[in-house]
């Protein structure tokens, strides 16, 4: 049989969700260590906007295949691939030449859907160590869910965090990086709150196990809420960096506790007084290695845990689940069919 020589991708040409268009484009070559996926299921992050919008940066080069997270089946490899073969469930990983170890200049320049060319396309070609195996319990559309925003709330909470039972973590929001937060959190034995302006998904985030759900559109003073909860305040909070809530983490957070950073901070009056007397670690989280992908993935089977998939949609229906993820109103993930 012979090798697949061209795909249908979608490509971003210019900045702007007009600009997001459909054509035929040649495959790379195998190589050696090269693997040709059939693309499954893709899913959607809030820095798939910023891309498309030319708010992540206006520097990118375009063209561009948009996206950095999916799910496929290997249909070809490489003459020397030897850690996957013909018919695996894989997904990339988020930076492709992140494989262990700290992040540096020449992993962070292998991000896909934006330093190189992302999932977007109904077949494309990976290096094989840039591959992780699908949980087996999973579907397709529930892996594609998993290389940025699980990955993400795993390096958060186990890798960096090392939360331990009866822990206290404060999350923000109901989108993908939280709901996989409040997941792997009770999964470690930890108690979760949760905040959102939404009392609808409050109330799902309870079914999925958080304590404690906060209506930040009621309560503004949110922070004032979780004190008089645990007056010595939580052990980790997830910050995605939405305006003014860098304070108010940092005054629920407990004296030495950890505050990962995701998301661009918006918090344009941040002191960081607070931070000094209380002891808090604030860590940026930007993704995370294979070697974590891998640990979570193993937690996740271990644990039988399923993604939130809260929408989805066909891939050609690219430009109305970008607008959804613009307007906010889903909880968890945004999926799309190949």
């Amino acid at each position: 049989m012979p090798v697949q020589t061209t795909t249908r991708a979608f490509i971003l040409r210019d900045f702007g969700l007009e600009h997001l268009v459909t054509e035929n484009r040649a495959l790379p070559e195998l190589g050696e260590h090269g693997v040709l996926l059939s693309m499954k299921a893709v899913s959607l992050n809030f820095r798939d906007l910023m891309v498309a919008k030319g708010l992540y940066s206006r520097n990118l080069k375009l063209p561009l295949v948009p996206l950095s997270d999916g799910a496929g089946e290997v249909i070809e490899v490489g003459s020397s691939v030897s850690r996957v073969k013909r018919g695996d469930r894989v997904t990339p990983i988020f930076m492709q030449r992140w494989l262990s170890g700290m992040l540096d200049k020449d992993a962070a320049k292998s991000a896909l859907g934006a330093a190189i060319d992302g999932v977007l396309q109904n077949e494309a070609v990976f290096h094989e160590d840039g591959l992780v195996k699908i949980p087996e319990h999973l579907s397709f559309e529930e892996a594609a869910t998993l290389p940025c925003a699980a990955v993400t709330a795993w390096n958060a909470l186990m890798e960096s965090g090392k939360i331990l039972p009866g822990a206290r973590v404060l999350t923000l929001g109901t989108g993908g990086v939280s709901i996989f937060a409040l997941q792997f959190a009770k999964a470690a034995g930890a108690e979760v709150i949760i905040t959102s302006s939404s009392d609808a998904k409050l109330e799902r985030a309870k079914k999925l196990g958080a304590v404690m759900g906060i209506n930040y559109g009621q309560t503004p003073d949110w922070e004032k809420s979780v004190l008089k909860a645990f007056p010595d305040g939580v052990d980790h909070v997830i910050e995605l960096g939405g305006a003014g809530t860098l304070t108010r983490s940092l005054k629920a957070v407990r004296l030495g506790g950890h505050i990962s950073l995701i998301g661009r901070l918006t918090d344009g009056q941040f002191d960081p007084t607070l931070l000094l007397m209380k002891g808090a670690r604030l860590q940026g989280v930007f993704v995370g290695a294979r070697d974590m992908f891998e640990r979570m993935n193993a937690a996740i089977s271990a644990h039988k845990l399923r993604p939130v998939i809260d929408q989805q949609y066909s891939v050609d229906e690219i430009q109305e689940a970008l607008k959804a993820m613009e307007a906010g109103s889903h909880f968890g993930k945004i999926v799309l069919r190949f």
